[in-house]
C-alpha cells in the first residue's frame, strides 16, 4: 500500500528520469541535479537558473552546462531539508515541461514562496509501506531521516491508539515499526492501521503539549556514519599522484596540481568561512597558503602529505565527537498512558494527557500518580524515590500533597488533581533538562588555541627571510613549520585511545569533552541514596525488650508478619530472615494498615510489627526501650517495632548504608584535590549520619534537596568559579546531571540518568570514578606533551630556518616527523595511567571481542562502534539483574 504516490520521493524521482535527468547527489542543504538540456538549450538554462533564485529558500544556484549540471543550496526555514528538496524537484519538473510544450506561463510558481510557508504548518507527508502482516507494519517514511520533531509526534500519535502495543522508530533508515495487540480480529487490524496512517499524516500539523510529547520521546538512531571514500578519496588519489610524479612517473603537471586543489577544498573552505566569521586568521589560512605556495612551485608530495594528514585527522576527531550522540529519552515513562478518573459519578478510563485540574484521579496499588494534588480520601505508602531520592517509602494521607512519577505502593487514593504535563514537579525536570547548558561534544581544540597564535608571526617571519634573501623555497620552509598539524592529529587519538582504555576497564565516557571536564574536576557532588548507599534497606540489628525472648524469635515474628508485603521494609526483614535460616511459620489471622503496620495472629499469639504510631494506636507501653536505648532514633537507623499480645518485645533496626568502597572513594578524591559534596532528598538526621561515616564535612551536606534545589547547589558551586561534577542514579538527579560540568551515572541507573550521564561506570562500584579521573588527568598529560613534542622541533628549525637556510624537504621530514611522533605518544593512553587497578568484574573488552570473533586491528570508528555495542549489552544485562 502506498498512500499519496504522487508526492513521494520516489514518485518524482521516476518522473524525472522520464524528463531525462536525476538527482546525482544531496544532503541536507544541498542538491545537485544532471540535466542533459542544460548542455544544448542555454535560454532553458536561463530561465531555470531565474525560476529557482526566485525563491527565497535558495541560497545559490549554479549551472555547470559542461557537466550537464545544476547545484542548487537552500535554507531549510524550519522545515526538513526533504519536504524542500521534494519542492525544488517539483518546480525543476514543471518548468521543465512547460518549457518543453514552449508554455512560457510560470503562474504556477508566483504561490511558491507561501507554498513552503504553508509546508511549515500545514504539510503532506510521503511514505510507503514496505512489509506487513496481520500483528505488525514497517512503514518508509523519508521524513524520519531529517525531521526529529515530526518523528516526535509521530511516537506520540502511534502510541496513543488503544491497539498499539509497541512503537519503534529507526530514523536511521527512515523507517517506523508499528505492533498490534494479539487479540484483535482482521478487520480491527485493518482499522488500526488506518488509523496509523492517519497518524503518519496528520503529525506535521496537529499542535500538541511539549510535555506530552516528551514523554513519547524515543531512542531515534539518527546517527550519521562518516564518508570514508568522500573524506579521504580526494587526499589519497592526491597523495598517489604526487608521489608518482616524485619518483619520475609521467603523470600531468595539470593532474597533479589540480588533484591538490581538489582535496584542499574542504581547507579552503575553512578558511574562508573562518576569516569571515572571525575576522582574523587562522592556522587554515597558514595551510592554505603553504598548500597553494608548494603547489605553484611545483613541489607536489609535500602538499599531498600535508592533505592527508589534515584530513584523517578531521575523520579522527569526528569519530570521536560521534562516539556516543545524545539521544532523547523518555523523563516520564512511569506515568503510563491512561488514568482512572471520576467523571459523573462514574469510574472511567481515560489518557494521562486528558485529565485537567480538578478532575478525580483514582491510583491503586502499584500504579504511579500520574499528577500532582492532594489527597482527597485513602491513606497509601508512596514510593518517592524517583523523585525525591528518598530510600524508604512514606505514608500519605487525606489532606496530604503527592507527586507525578511516584508509585503507590499500598492502599488506594482518590486525588484532587492541582497539576499535569509541564507543570507538575516531574515536569519541572523535563523543562529543566530543556533549558540546561549545551556543552560541545568535541574536545577543546588546543591545536587551534596555540596555532592561530603562531600564525601572524609565521607568516610575517616567512615574508621576512623570504624578502631578505630572495629564496622563495626557504620562505616556504619557514611556513612549513607549523606546530597546529600535529597537535591537530594527536588530540582526537589521545582522546579516542582514552576511551577505548576506559571501556575495557569498566567506565564508559561518552566523548573527549567529557576527559578534558573530568580531568579539571575539584568539587563531585554526590547523590545519596544509590550513590553512596546501597538504595535498599537492610536490617542492621535487633534489640530486645522481653526477658526470655531472642533475637531470632523477634525476626521470625515479624518476618511472618511481613511476608506477604511488597514493602521494602518488609522485603528486607524476609529477606534477613532467610539470610539467619529463620523458619517462618503461618498466620492464622492478617490484617494490614497503611502507615501502620501489621496486625497477624501467629501461634495463638496476637501480633504487632509496625511504627510508634501502631505501638501507641494499640497502647504497648515503650517505656522500657526508651529508658535503656535512648538513643536509638539518632543516627541513619529507622526501627520497626514487634509486640506480642500488647508487649513489647524487642525493635528491628534498618538502614539504608553506605556502598562498601563509597569511604575509601571519598578520601581517594579528596586525595586528588577534590572536595567532596552530598544532596539527598532524605531527612537531615539520615543525611548527616552517612555523610558523617563516610568523611563528607557537614557544610557540604544538603538534605531533604527536591531536584530544583539540586540542581540551585550545581549552580552555586559553578557560579564561585568550581569545576562541578555530578554523580547520580535516578530520575530526581537528571536535572542536576545535566547542570553539571560534567555528569556521572552508573549502568544500572534509571534511564534517564544513565543517558543524561557523560560518564557510565559499567560496574555496579564508585571506585570506577576514581579510574575514570585518573585517566582523564594521564590523557590531558599526553596531550600537552604531545604540544611540546611538536612544538619544540618546529620551533627550533624555524629559529635555524631564520638564521641560515633550511631546506623545504627538511622542514617536511621535521614538522611530519614530530606529527608522527606526537600521534604515537597519543596511543599511549591504551596502556593505561600506570595507577589504576582494574575492577574484579571489569569490562574487558578484548577478551569480549575474541568471544564475537571480532578484531581488534578494526578502524577507530569499528572499534568505537563495538565498544558503544558492548556498552549497550552491558546495560541491558546489568538491568535484568537488577
Amino acid at each position: 500500500m502506498v498512500s499519496r504516490t504522487q508526492d513521494t520521493v520516489s514518485s518524482i524521482y521516476e518522473e524525472v528520469d522520464k524528463l531525462g535527468y536525476k538527482v546525482i547527489h544531496s544532503n541536507e542543504r544541498r542538491l545537485r541535479i544532471y540535466l542533459p538540456r542544460l548542455a544544448v538549450d542555454t535560454e532553458y538554462a536561463k530561465t531555470l537558473k531565474q525560476v529557482m533564485e526566485s525563491f527565497d529558500f535558495v541560497t545559490d544556484v549554479r549551472i555547470n552546462p559542461a557537466a550537464k549540471s545544476i547545484a542548487i543550496e537552500h535554507d531549510n526555514q524550519g522545515v526538513s531539508s526533504t519536504l524542500i528538496q521534494e519542492k525544488i524537484l517539483s518546480y525543476i519538473e514543471q518548468v521543465s515541461i512547460a518549457e518543453t510544450l514552449q508554455n512560457q506561463n510560470f503562474d504556477f510558481l508566483l504561490d511558491a514562496q507561501t507554498d513552503i510557508a504553508f509546508i511549515k504548518t500545514v504539510s503532506f507527508v510521503a511514505y510507503e509501506v514496505v512489509h506487513k502482516n496481520e500483528r505488525r507494519i514497517r512503514v518508509l517514511i523519508p521524513r524520519l531521516g531529517d525531521d526529529v520533531e515530526y518523528a516526535r509526534k509521530l511516537k506520540y500519535l502511534v502510541e496513543s491508539i488503544n491497539e498499539v502495543v509497541d512503537v519503534r522508530i529507526n530514523a536511521r533508515v527512515s523507517c517506523i515499526v508499528v505492533e498490534f495487540d494479539y487479540e484483535l480480529d482482521k478487520q480491527e487490524v485493518i482499522q488500526a492501521q488506518e488509523q496509523v496512517f492517519a497518524a503518519i499524516e496528520e503529525a506535521p500539523n496537529i499542535q500538541v503539549d511539549e510535555f506530552a510529547i516528551q514523554k513519547a520521546a524515543s531512542k531515534l538512531e539518527n546517527n550519521h556514519d562518516i564518508d570514508y571514500v568522500q573524506r579521504l578519496g580526494p587526499s589519497v588519489v592526491s597523495l598517489v599522484l604526487s608521489f608518482g610524479a616524485l619518483i619520475g612517473l609521467p603523470f600531468p603537471g595539470v593532474l597533479v596540481a589540480g588533484s591538490i586543489f581538489f582535496a584542499a577544498i574542504p581547507v579552503f573552505q575553512r578558511t574562508w568561512e573562518y576569516i569571515q566569521e572571525e575576522k582574523q586568521l587562522n592556522i587554515d589560512f597558514l595551510d592554505s597558503l603553504t598548500i597553494s605556495l608548494h603547489t605553484a612551485i611545483g613541489n607536489y608530495f609535500a602538499p599531498a602529505f600535508m592533505l592527508g594528514l589534515i584530513e584523517g585527522s578531521e575523520i579522527i576527531r569526528d569519530m570521536t565527537a560521534r562516539s556516543t550522540e545524545r539521544t532523547s529519552l523518555d523523563l516520564l515513562d512511569c506515568l503510563g498512558k491512561y488514568a482512572f478518573v471520576e467523571r459523573d459519578g462514574q469510574e472511567v478510563k481515560i489518557a494521562v494527557r486528558d485529565v485537567v485540574e480538578g478532575d478525580r484521579v483514582i491510583v491503586y496499588p502499584g500504579d504511579q500518580i500520574p499528577v500532582d494534588g492532594h489527597i482527597l480520601r485513602g491513606t497509601g505508602l508512596i514510593d518517592q524515590c524517583k523523585l525525591t531520592g528518598e530510600s524508604v517509602p512514606v505514608t500519605r494521607s487525606e489532606g496530604e500533597e503527592v507527586f507525578a512519577s511516584t508509585l503507590l505502593v499500598n492502599g488506594s487514593l482518590c486525588i484532587l488533581v492541582e497539576r499535569t504535563g509541564n507543570n507538575t514537579r516531574a515536569g519541572v525536570i523535563v523543562a529543566l533538562m530543556q533549558s540546561a547548558p549545551v556543552h560541545d561534544t568535541r574536545v577543546e581544540n588546543y591545536a587551534a588555541i596555540i596555532a592561530n597564535q603562531a600564525v601572524v608571526p609565521t607568516l610575517v617571519v616567512g615574508t621576512t627571510v623570504g624578502l631578505l634573501t630572495g629564496d622563495l623555497n626557504r620562505a616556504i620552509a619557514l611556513l612549513t613549520l607549523d606546530i597546529g598539524t600535529g597537535i591537530r592529529v594527536s588530540v582526537p587519538t589521545t582522546i579516542l585511545s582514552a576511551l577505548t582504555y576506559a571501556a575495557r576497564n569498566g567506565v564508559f565516557i561518552r566523548s573527549g569533552r567529557a576527559i578534558e571536564i573530568l580531568s579539571r574536576v575539584d568539587t563531585i557532588v554526590f547523590d545519596k541514596t544509590g550513590t553512596l548507599t546501597q538504595g535498599h534497606a537492610r536490617i542492621t540489628t535487633i534489640k530486645l525488650t522481653e526477658a526470655g525472648v531472642s533475637e531470632r524469635q523477634v525476626l521470625a515474628l515479624a518476618a511472618t508478619a511481613e511476608q506477604g508485603l511488597t514493602h521494602p521494609v518488609a522485603e528486607a526483614i524476609v529477606r534477613h530472615a532467610k539470610d539467619e535460616g529463620v523458619e517462618l511459620d503461618e498466620c492464622t489471622d492478617w490484617d494490614y494498615h497503611v502507615g501502620l503496620g501489621v496486625f497477624a495472629v501467629i501461634n495463638s499469639q496476637q501480633i504487632l510489627v509496625g511504627s510508634h504510631r501502631l505501638m501507641a494506636q494499640e497502647n504497648v507501653s515503650l517505656d522500657y526501650l526508651n529508658e535503656y536505648y535512648p538513643n536509638l532514633k539518632s543516627g541513619s537507623n529507622s526501627l520497626v517495632y514487634v509486640a506480642a499480645n500488647g508487649k513489647l518485645l524487642g525493635v528491628i533496626l534498618y538502614s539504608d548504608p553506605p556502598r562498601q568502597e563509597s569511604k575509601d572513594v571519598i578520601q581517594e578524591i579528596k586525595q586528588q584535590g577534590i572536595s567532596p559534596y552530598m544532596l539527598s532528598g532524605d531527612v537531615t538526621r539520615v543525611a548527616r549520619a552517612i555523610a558523617e561515616e563516610l568523611g563528607i564535612d557537614d557544610e557540604k551536606v544538603y538534605a531533604e534537596a527536591f531536584p530544583e534545589r539540586k540542581v540551585e547547589v550545581v549552580r552555586a558551586l559553578h557560579d564561585t568559579g568550581k569545576v562541578v561534577a555530578f554523580c547520580g542514579d535516578g530520575i530526581n538527579d537528571s536535572a542536576a546531571l545535566a547542570y553539571a560540568d560534567v555528569s556521572i551515572s552508573f549502568a544500572g541507573a534509571t534511564d534517564i540518568a544513565r543517558e543524561t550521564a557523560d560518564i557510565v561506570l559499567m560496574e555496579d562500584d564508585l571506585r570506577g570514578l576514581t579510574h575514570a579521573i585518573k585517566i582523564a588527568r594521564h590523557a590531558m598529560d599526553i596531550i600537552w606533551q604531545n604540544a611540546f613534542i611538536v612544538g619544540i622541533p618546529n620551533i627550533s628549525a624555524a629559529i635555524s630556518g631564520v638564521l641560515f637556510a633550511l631546506d623545504p624537504v627538511l622542514a617536511i621530514i621535521i614538522n611530519n616527523g614530530s606529527a608522527i611522533l606526537a600521534e604515537i605518544n597519543g596511543l599511549r593512553p591504551l596502556l593505561g595511567p600506570g595507577d589504576v587497578t582494574p575492577l574484579s568484574s571489569s569490562l574487558d573488552i578484548t577478551e569480549l571481542l575474541k568471544e564475537e570473533k571480532l578484531h581488534t586491528h578494526k578502524s577507530g570508528s569499528d572499534q568505537q562502534n563495538e565498544i558503544t555495542n558492548l556498552f549497550n549489552g552491558r546495560v541491558a544485562e546489568t538491568t535484568q539483574a537488577s
